[in-house]
């Protein structure tokens, strides 16, 4: 009788172990370098091809904002703070010229948001 707490433990942390790891499984994982980024798309042409594309490519862009609005408050070398805003400015523009396309092509469209928390960019 002294075994059954044990026993239910064991069996607990078991089928949260097994629910971790069907859940890891069945829901897509986001892509999040260019590495994974390039290997998802091997598989697709076409149509499929240019909406994952342009998905991703939106995500990456607002990465790379992202860094670089990060920089203009953190970085100690003009060189830096001027090569982010320049990013700044080129990767924004991509973003919406590629949600334009969404739009007009019938995608769903990729909201370009910050990942960074409103903190990190009070420092500005």
């Amino acid at each position: 009788m002294q075994n059954k707490p044990l026993l239910f433990g064991l069996i607990g942390f078991l089928l949260g172990g097994l629910l971790v790891s069907v859940a890891a499984t069945t829901f897509q994982k986001p892509v999040t370098n260019m590495g994974d980024m390039a290997k998802a798309l091997q598989s697709k042409k076409g149509e499929a091809y240019d909406k994952a594309f342009v998905d991703m490519m939106i995500q990456h862009h607002q990465s790379a904002v992202d860094m670089a609005q990060l920089s203009q408050a953190r970085a100690d070398h003009q060189e830096v703070k001027q090569l982010s805003r320049d990013i700044i400015l080129a990767q924004q523009k991509e973003i919406s010229e590629m949600q334009q396309w969404q739009k007009q092509w019938g995608y769903k469209s990729t909201p370009a948001q910050s990942t960074h928390s409103g903190m990190d960019m009070q420092h500005h």
